[in-house]
């Protein structure tokens, strides 16, 4: 086999120097995803459990088979912004019954469950990842619905969460809700457009309009019970398909849902026994990256420490170097690599792998693309060379590349190159960055010297002194923006990326996800490519 060599000196200084770097920010991140543990703060936890109450994470603890590992998406949703970190909500895939599932939980500490806009945004992302991946969906309900002083932002694109449901249904991925509390106003139909419904006696609540709004608009006396309740919804309305005595019940009844799917993934799981783990110890992955993004690193030594047996054959290696692609196993499924070594991607590196993507969607084989580039090379040789027409073409066979994409950030991921490399707006399956990553339109010196650049000519244009002081003050001002803009957890909790993971997880987490890929159909583009200029 082509075993990976590797030149990475654990003992040398520059890897403890790196190290060092990313494990104090693996320590800030690992602060943040301890605000979305703390859900509603200690005054609501205990008010929760007050009321005999499980935690979302504990119900998905319980809901999933015993020693299996949780995928949890999207943890530093709302980071940043005036909402909670985490957006009141749990998504993630987990086992259930042997079957992979896409899982939301409403966190009910956090403002009651009510819903805002990244809330929204988080359980948007979750469903767009069942239905690509074909699985099923389980809500884990309680929420009093969207919450109101946000609702402009919530009402309109809101509607979209009820259309996912009906399409996941209508595409024969099944849809399950257990309702453990509140399900009200528009969150009355989640589990009223799910295929499945368990409700919990003297628990669940689901109605269009509470006692109060019935009250508003009718005139009508009404009790949460006759209203909504789960008894009358098991007797009466026949909305409740499964009717539980408490919750720990109620999470047995939607695993016996689950086992009762017939469910089977479109490609068997690869035989454990036969992977082989890489050869070389993927702690040393928190060493890799350097400090200073400048510094450049080789991509081989991540792919050596993650893919199977640190196997791996290097397609065009000595063209487009710049540009290290090959074929390798993760966790026993095939897969196409596009890992930046340089930075800068050339036209040769562009044709490179134009060429790659599709040689492996002529061959039905998922592909991971390892984020460490500056972009397209610019200056009059290369334009002149062709790098507009060339980057085209790679973007192009990205673009309409139908084998399922993997992307995570290591270092940096700047301008076009991050769209290239299949960034989020080229809808990978799954986006996940490293502590280590940035990412904007550019550098932050860059673009502050860009704009210093522009505004220096204006004022030359109009016989203007320039103001020295005030272009100094202007460049650190937006330096500093750019810098705070393009780093992981910012971007993260916009949700451009499905999480920021440690690296040492790396291979874990691509593994994971993998599994889920291969529930649904792998299958390349045959001949469905746009025009390639030449």
């Amino acid at each position: 086999m082509p075993t990976l060599p590797t030149a990475l000196d654990p003992t040398a200084p520059a890897y403890a120097s790196h190290r060092a770097a990313t494990l104090a920010k693996l320590a800030a991140l690992q602060e943040a995803h301890a605000g979305a543990l703390a859900g509603g703060g200690d005054k609501y936890l205990a008010r929760h459990r007050a009321r005999g109450k499980l935690l979302a994470r504990e119900r998905v603890e319980l809901l999933l088979d015993p020693d299996t590992p949780f995928l949890e998406l999207s943890p530093l949703a709302a980071w940043g912004s005036d909402y909670p970190v985490g957006a009141s909500m749990v998504t993630g895939i987990g086992v259930v019954e042997g079957v992979e599932c896409l899982i939301t939980a409403n966190d009910p500490t956090v403002r009651g469950g009510a819903s805002n806009p990244w809330t929204l945004k988080k359980a948007l992302r979750a469903n767009q990842i069942a239905y690509e991946n074909r699985l099923p969906c389980i809500s884990l309900v309680e929420s009093g619905g969207a919450d109101l002083p946000s609702q402009k932002e919530i009402f309109i694109p809101g509607g979209a969460l009820f259309r996912d449901i009906t399409r996941l249904s209508a595409a024969g991925i099944p849809t399950v809700a257990v309702v453990f509390g509140n399900s009200t106003a528009g969150g009355a139909y989640v589990p009223g457009m799910s295929d499945h419904t368990v409700m919990i006696k003297d628990r669940s609540k689901v109605f269009l309009g509470g006692p109060p709004l019935v009250k508003m608009a009718t005139g009508e006396e009404s009790d949460d019970e006759s209203l909504g309740g789960a008894d009358m919804h098991a007797r009466t309305s026949g909305l409740a398909d499964h009717y539980a005595v408490d919750e720990h019940d109620a999470l047995h009844q939607a695993r016996r849902v689950v086992a009762r799917l017939n469910w089977r993934k479109a490609h068997p799981d690869p035989d454990p026994e036969t992977v082989q783990e890489p050869r070389y110890d993927q702690e040393e992955l928190a060493g890799i990256v350097p400090g200073d993004l400048k510094t450049p690193f080789d991509p081989r030594e991540v792919v050596a420490r993650i893919v199977d047996a640190s196997d791996f054959d290097e397609f065009k290696p000595l063209y487009g170097t710049s540009l290290v692609t090959g074929w390798a196993r993760l966790h026993g499924y095939p897969v196409g690599i596009l890992a930046n070594a340089q930075g800068v991607l050339f036209s040769a590196e562009s044709q490179k792998a134009a060429q790659f993507v599709q040689l492996a969607n002529q061959r039905d084989i998922p592909l991971l693309f390892l984020h460490n580039t500056t972009g397209y090379m610019v200056g009059k040789e290369y334009e002149q060379g062709g790098i507009i027409k060339h980057g085209a073409m790679m973007i192009n066979a990205v673009a309409n590349s139908r084998v399922p994409h993997l992307s995570v950030l290591m270092g940096a991921s700047y301008g076009a190159g991050h769209y290239g490399m299949c960034g989020r707006a080229y809808d990978p399956r799954f986006l996940f960055a490293w502590p280590t990553a940035k990412s904007a339109v550019m550098g932050p010196q860059q673009l502050a010297g860009v704009l210093s650049i522009v505004a220096r000519a204006s004022a030359a244009a109009k016989g203007q002194p320039y103001d020295e002081e005030g272009d100094a003050a202007l460049r650190a001002v937006v330096e500093q923006q750019i810098e705070s803009e393009s780093l992981p957890m910012f971007l993260s909790g916009r949700l451009y990326d499905d999480g920021v993971i440690d690296p040492r997880d790396t291979r874990t987490v691509l593994g994971l996800c993998l599994s889920a890929i291969h529930t649904a159909p792998v299958e390349g583009v045959r001949g469905g490519f746009g025009v390639f200029r030449m």
